[in-house]
């Protein structure tokens, strides 16, 4: 049997705060994504882009509330 680790809520959380965004401890992913495009807006964060390209790439493992938020505030934000 195969076990498949899913991108979650927690998931995008912990990689996006690995960039040094502050996010609070159970943030739904809409507030995670939120936050982290604000950040990005005022100083920059060096690596969300790639951080995004890259779980983009895996959207088949990623639930859709995670998809969603990146969709509707990273996508847009990061062009």
């Amino acid at each position: 049997m195969m076990i498949v680790d899913l991108i979650d809520g927690d998931d995008f959380r912990s990689r996006l705060v690995a960039l040094g965004i502050q996010i609070p401890e159970g943030a739904c992913p809409e507030t995670c994504a939120r936050l982290a495009l604000r950040k990005h807006v005022e100083v920059g964060v060096l690596g969300l882009q790639d951080l995004v390209r890259e779980l983009m790439q895996h959207t088949d493992i990623m639930l859709p509330s995670v998809r969603t938020a990146i969709e509707r505030y990273l996508l847009p934000g990061l062009r």
